[in-house]
């Protein structure tokens, strides 16, 4: 009761001019940190080149970001419901802001490695705590604020490669470090902006949270190098953390949030959809290089009309969250999702120009799905517990990026002269992709029946 009487005053205490200033920081430092990871995607064969290393070895740049960026946003998450937001996110971005200097002025592979890494342990409190700032300073608008957020990511992640492309072909690929430092300059700004708040009772189960900080770096591990003592490893730690947190009396997560069945439902559906639109999101740039024979400035180019679209479509998934509910918002994203994968498989290997046009309907799906699953969180926990449960949702998703990429890369190693959808005419290398999109389809269409289905079964 005390934390929501806590987040009443808060609301109340904000004008309309300090919502619109904390938006436009949360949303700004927002895209600083999904811009860093797609930027340096670009910039992996640069890198490559300048240390001589081979795929494997260069491959780090991005999997050792992506393992503590998962694991960071699960901790900040838990830490949000102890901890002022405002003192969380200070520390954040001072590390996010540091690892951005130290890799630019990083003398070796092993220093840009050691900045990736403190770049992620800071750059993973944005992502973590942007989405707990809706929902509990703005609770009478939290729907619309999450569509504005899941907007940002959208358009970052569309804008990321096309400045990333500028910037290492303009100049070279260690400025980009220096883009992310930016951030340094928001922190008096939060300072300003963030309402005060009262640190809450509690503490961290430091145990368990490490057992839980291995097993999801392992599992993560395994997924992208495909080595069997990873897993083992993952089973082991995820073993011991399962074991802790029903015998210890302060747990790092309570065993009752894996007891709730909308989250359980929500969390599990949201990592197929988010594990299927990441999987799209991977295909997409192999495609137009290999079927459309584009460079990587003209793949951004291709697929940034479709950001800049999602980017608006947020605003619309948030009003009609806040009109609607979370849940229908999810099945709008649902019905996007489908006829956008039926469009892309329909049309590939048709010109670039025809794919940035029908990819729009896939890109405005994935702000819907996030402010409608994210919504349908925090609207199921106990207000105590959402900034962890925020945390176990984040954590999914990156998780889900993470199977999305690894299995779309498998299917895509093996060719087919066989065309599964009847409506396209792709060629040669197209056809593996009409195929995989078909099989996207598929795969949403299963999900959206559990989700309707275990949803129908907790209200009759």
């Amino acid at each position: 009761m005390a934390v929501l009487a806590e987040q009443v005053r808060v609301e109340k205490a904000l004008n309309q001019a300090e919502k619109k200033k904390l938006i436009f920081l949360i949303c700004s430092v927002l895209l600083f940190s999904v811009m860093n990871g797609t930027m340096f995607m670009i910039a992996i064969p640069d890198i490559a080149l300048s240390f001589s290393l081979s795929p494997s070895q260069v491959s780090w740049v991005v999997t050792g970001y992506i393992v503590i960026y998962a694991i960071g946003a699960l901790m900040y998450g838990k830490l949000a419901d102890i901890y002022p937001l405002k003192r969380l996110l200070t520390i954040g971005l001072s590390f996010f802001a540091f690892g951005s200097i130290f890799g630019f002025f990083a003398p070796n592979f092993e220093g840009v490695i050691l900045a990736r890494i403190i770049q992620a342990a800071g750059a993973s409190s944005i992502v973590a705590l942007v989405f707990i700032v809706p929902i509990r300073y703005f609770p009478e608008e939290r729907g619309k604020v999450l569509g504005i957020v899941s907007s940002t990511m959208a358009f970052a992640s569309g804008v990321g490669p096309v400045i990333g492309g500028f910037v290492a072909g303009a100049l070279n690929w260690q400025y980009l470090f220096l883009i992310s430092a930016f951030v340094l300059l928001t922190i008096p700004f939060f300072w300003k902006w963030m309402p005060d708040e009262q640190k809450n009772e509690g503490k961290v189960d430091i145990l368990g949270a490490a057992f839980i900080a291995i097993a999801v770096a392992t599992l993560i591990l395994f997924i992208t190098l495909f080595n069997w003592w990873f897993l083992l490893g993952s089973i082991l730690f995820f073993g011991l953390f399962t074991r802790r947190i029903m015998t210890h009396d302060n747990p790092f997560i309570r065993p009752d949030v894996f007891q709730n069945s909308s989250f359980r439902t929500t969390i599990f559906s949201g990592f197929l959809a988010i594990m299927t639109m990441f999987g799209m999101m991977f295909m997409l740039p192999l495609m137009l290089s290999e079927v459309n024979g584009l460079n990587t400035l003209y793949i951004g180019l291709t697929i940034f009309p479709a950001a800049l679209t999602a980017a608006f479509a947020g605003n619309v998934a948030g009003s009609l969250s806040d009109r609607w509910g979370g849940k229908r918002v999810v099945y709008v994203a649902f019905i996007l999702m489908i006829s956008g994968f039926l469009l892309l498989s329909t049309f590939s290997g048709s010109p670039a120009w025809v794919i940035g046009a029908v990819v729009l309907t896939s890109y405005i799906a994935f702000p819907f799905l996030q402010t409608g699953t994210a919504s349908l969180i925090s609207s199921s926990l106990p207000k105590n517990e959402i900034g962890v449960g925020m945390g176990i949702y984040n954590l999914f998703n990156f998780m889900a990026g993470a199977f999305g990429g690894a299995i779309i890369g498998k299917m895509l190693d093996y060719d087919s002269e066989v065309l599964l959808n009847p409506l396209s005419m792709a060629q040669g290398p197209a056809i593996i992709y009409s195929n995989v999109f078909i099989g996207l389809i598929g795969l949403t269409l299963v999900n959206g029946c559990f989700f309707y289905f275990s949803l129908r079964r907790k209200t009759e």
